[in-house]
């Protein structure tokens, strides 16, 4: 163990990471010393404008918690761009991955995955992050989805029924129609193997009457057998989740929701402010309202970013000055040398970031 601690030093002076993988990557493009990399090695359709893709994943990657996300890179035409999905272990493989990702209109990365990525294509794959875990809620848990919200859940799912369904789940998902649906077949079969999972889908835009369904409302909760013991956990857009926190701190129950998307006002413009980087020596004219990754990003420039939603803190720099906003909460922070996530918050008077 020692010897390995300096030899590792030694081995990068005489053949730095960067060189070995251009070397290694010419015999088997997904060898490395130290990247995550994975190889697409099949596609699937997962429901309309949906794919599902399996990935085998090299040997530095150091597993998940059924939940989490990770961030995984592309090359589109020459650039690198990262986005976060949250994926689910095949056949309890810790190096199969799936991951689902759905047609987002103007979705760069969204799109790309699933009108041209091929088998056999290499991506690369962040740290698992995130705390939407089956070991986060201490007993019975209701899960609500919305589209391609389901991932997170399907996850957990898979994982305690390789356990024996060792507690309560109920999962409920929302769509508009029956096509957009992930893993229905899958999901029912389950339902009816476990008595103590309980899955119901809902439908807002159905043809049929008698497959329309409400949106998010407090009579779902109500229907929950045992609510007061349990644990809430929402995942889809961000007006989806918001609206299932505030069910959920009306009937005081503990909830936890991650967002795929930021709230519509958060892109709204305002009045401009001029936002400093201060290690790139930059001054941008952005405006009040706009979420500053974006804006940074409409200059040309590409900060270090990835799951966009405020969780993985890949985009995190300090503030040196001014005051900025939380784009999902409304929250103002005007202390200065403090940590920004800069995908989820807004300049609301002069910055000066540490980029």
């Amino acid at each position: 163990m020692r010897s390995s601690v300096w030899l590792k030093p030694v081995a990068d002076s005489i053949l730095p990471p960067s060189v070995h993988d251009f070397w290694v990557g010419r015999i088997n493009p997904v060898w490395s010393r130290t990247r995550v990399l994975a190889r697409v090695v099949s596609r699937q359709t997962a429901a309309r404008d949906a794919v599902t893709l399996e990935l085998k994943v090299n040997r530095n990657h150091r597993g998940l918690v059924p939940g989490q996300h990770i961030t995984v890179t592309v090359e589109i035409d020459g650039v690198r761009h990262a986005r976060s999905y949250s994926p689910v272990l095949v056949a309890g493989d810790p190096r199969r991955l799936a991951i689902t990702v759905k047609r987002v209109e103007g979705g760069l990365v969204s799109n790309w995955l699933c009108d041209q990525v091929a088998v056999g294509e290499v991506v690369e794959l962040g740290e698992a992050f995130g705390d939407m875990t089956v070991a986060a809620a201490p007993a019975a848990l209701l899960c609500l989805a919305a589209g391609s919200g389901i991932t997170p859940f399907l996850s957990m799912i898979r994982a305690q029924a390789l356990l024996g369904m060792p507690r309560d789940i109920t999962l409920i998902c929302w769509a508009g129609q029956r096509d957009e649906l992930c893993a229905v077949d899958e999901l029912q079969a389950l339902a009816e193997r476990f008595p103590r999972l309980r899955v119901q889908f809902v439908l807002t835009r159905a043809d049929a009457d008698r497959d329309h369904g409400e949106r998010l409302q407090a009579a779902h909760l109500a229907a929950v057998p045992g609510l007061a013991e349990t644990t809430i956990y929402a995942c889809g857009p961000a007006g989806f989740v918001a609206t299932a926190g505030e069910l959920a701190a009306a009937v005081a129950v503990p909830f936890h929701g991650e967002a795929f998307s930021l709230p519509t006002a958060a892109v709204a413009s305002g009045a401009p402010v001029r936002v400093t980087l201060a290690r790139s020596r930059r001054e941008l004219m952005v405006p009040a309202g706009q979420p500053l990754l974006a804006a940074i990003e409409a200059e040309g420039l590409k900060p270090a970013s990835g799951c966009r939603m405020g969780i993985c803190n890949t985009c995190a720099c300090a503030k040196l000055e001014g005051s900025s906003e939380d784009v999902r909460t409304g929250e103002r922070h005007h202390e200065a040398a403090s940590a920004l996530r800069i995908c989820i918050s807004s300049a609301r008077s002069d910055l000066v970031l540490d980029l």
